[in-house]
């Protein structure tokens, strides 16, 4: 296709490559029509993770004010009034951080966005407070930019073609501003000079301009839209559709709904009269205009929308009547069919046995599957557990190795210098065993919480509403939920649990007693539900 479209802008070569090429492109433009909703969700993506980044704590206004500009961009041709919604945002942080560039900046694409969505009072009341002599330098382009577009949009609603002239004066002033190596103001040189009739010249730009940017971005539709509009205006109606669907390609693969290209097609297979595709289009341009909310593209549609809206139902009138002679036709060969149904009904009713067959097959085969897909998941369970526990094991160790390390060395300082009493004194002490015995279980909380941190409250959901247990602030578990902890990985052996938690076996049976009775369920399978907690979600008993 590259060669292709190389050999397309020498008018002498077009003939050998364009049919072929245009189907292509038809089949293409049609696909990405379809699936133009996946195009959204992307770019609907990209607004999410911009939206949330609003809402990190400490922000300031400068970093929201940047934010704001970027989902403005974001939205811009796409949903005009989120655009307007963070371009007013952005316009009172800049008046509130006394930002004058800023604050000239957000007005003005603040009234651009008025002037997309047909606020056109809301537009001109922002530049007629705007002072050209106190602007910027830089600003410029953007101001009479806005005027350009502010009038011509205003005249596509009005009907009032002495708007246009308005939108001209502020574009020959739009282009003495701009910085002529620019991408803005070769494009839109582009443009004029199409307009004026200097087709070669501008064919000579636009080819420049097409060999600097990358394929489906919102500056190629922009371009191959610019030669759309040079070829028809050379009445070259094969190249004029294929740059058209060109720039209708891009833009639905930008997410772009303010786009003037389906307009273009639309028109162009009316007067070749085919209503199915200029149907079509003109649906899919005002579906957009509508979604963006783009007022001048809806009432440049309306119209013609309309027009082609009362053909093609007249055309699918002309289709119902043939439909009818063809149902008669139909009718006849249902009398054949009929006969032929009672062969294929017996045959049916075999092949039917046999999909029971398979059914049931396929049934036992997934019921192994998933049997499997659970073992396999106890398993990587199990293989988790292991490796953090053997990690925080050796860690616990070495920790363990070097307080006895340090108490030994206590001990023997103290029997060194003779101090016997001390030293007796530390020796029938229990406060360090005790205080590691409490290390130790805030680190057992602090592991199995890590591993299933939801357990306390899917323990909670197993009992009945007023038995639940409450933990103290600052305790992770207590000694009832420690017991059940050592449950669910796996230890069932009281007495390791009560040597575990250092009391007697009898108590450890007098919790888990005391446990099964509070509970929403089966005093079966309580234990049983426990032992499954961080496998699957566990449901409040009903």
């Amino acid at each position: 296709m590259g060669e292709c479209l190389a050999v397309l802008f020498s008018l002498s070569a077009l003939p050998a490559c364009e049919q072929p090429e245009t189907r292509t492109l038809a089949g293409e433009l049609d696909y990405v029509l379809e699936n133009k909703g996946v195009f959204d969700r992307k770019r609907e993506e990209r607004i999410d993770e911009l939206r949330r980044t609003l809402h990190v704590t400490g922000l300031s206004p400068r970093q929201e004010y940047e934010i704001n500009a970027r989902l403005c961009d974001e939205f811009w041709k796409y949903k005009l009034d989120s655009a307007i919604r963070y371009a007013e945002r952005n316009l009172a942080i800049a008046r509130q951080l006394h930002d004058t560039p800023e604050t000239y900046t957000s007005g003005l694409r603040l009234a651009q966005l008025y002037s997309f969505s047909g606020k056109s009072v809301e537009a001109k009341r922002i530049l007629d407070t705007t002072r050209r002599k106190t602007l910027p330098t830089p600003l410029l382009p953007l101001y009479y930019e806005t005027y350009n577009r502010l009038f011509g949009h205003y005249a596509a609603i009005s009907y009032q073609k002495k708007y246009d002239r308005q939108a001209a004066l502020y574009g020959d002033s739009l282009m003495m501003v701009l910085d002529p190596a620019s991408y803005a103001y070769r494009s839109n040189r582009a443009g004029r000079l199409i307009g004026q009739g200097r087709l070669d010249e501008a064919q000579s730009l636009l080819t420049e301009l097409l060999g600097e940017i990358e394929t489906n971005t919102p500056h190629y539709a922009e371009i191959t839209y610019a030669f759309g509009s040079l070829f028809q205006k050379r009445h070259d109606d094969r190249l004029a559709l294929k740059y058209y669907r060109l720039s209708a390609i891009a833009d639905i693969r930008n997410a772009t709904k303010e786009n003037a290209s389906l307009q273009a097609l639309a028109r162009m297979s009316y007067a070749a009269g085919d209503l199915s595709d200029a149907f079509k289009y003109a649906q899919a341009a005002i579906d957009d205009a509508l979604f963006s909310n783009v007022q001048f593209r809806t009432a440049q549609m309306a119209e013609f929308y309309s027009i082609i809206n009362a053909s093609y139902q007249a055309k699918e009138a002309r289709s119902k009547s043939t439909l009818q002679h063809y149902m008669l036709l139909i009718s006849l060969l249902s009398v054949v069919l009929a006969l032929l149904f009672a062969y294929l009904y017996k045959q049916l009713r075999k092949l039917s046995r046999t999909k029971e067959e398979l059914s049931q097959a396929n049934l036992r085969l997934t019921q192994l599957n998933d049997e499997l897909n659970d073992k396999n998941a106890q398993l990587s369970d199990s293989n988790d557990l292991k490796e953090q526990y053997i990690a925080r094991f050796f860690d616990l160790c070495s920790l363990y190795i070097d307080k006895m390390d340090s108490y030994r060395k206590t001990l023997n300082r103290l029997a060194q210098n003779r101090q016997f009493d001390e030293l007796f004194k530390r020796l029938k002490s229990t406060s360090m065993m005790e205080n590691e015995l409490d290390e130790l279980y805030k680190n057992f909380d602090a592991i199995f919480l890590n591993l299933y941190p939801t357990f306390v409250a899917d323990f909670n959901s197993l009992l009945i509403p007023e038995e639940r247990i409450a933990l103290r602030p600052g305790d992770l578990l207590n000694k009832e939920l420690r017991i059940y902890a050592l449950l669910r990985m796996g230890i069932t052996d009281s007495a390791k649990i009560a040597s575990f938690l250092r009391c007697s076996l009898s108590t450890v049976y007098n919790y888990r007693t005391k446990m099964r009775n509070k509970a929403a369920l089966s005093r079966e399978k309580f234990e049983k539900m426990v032992s499954e907690i961080g496998n699957t979600p566990v449901k409040e008993p009903q």
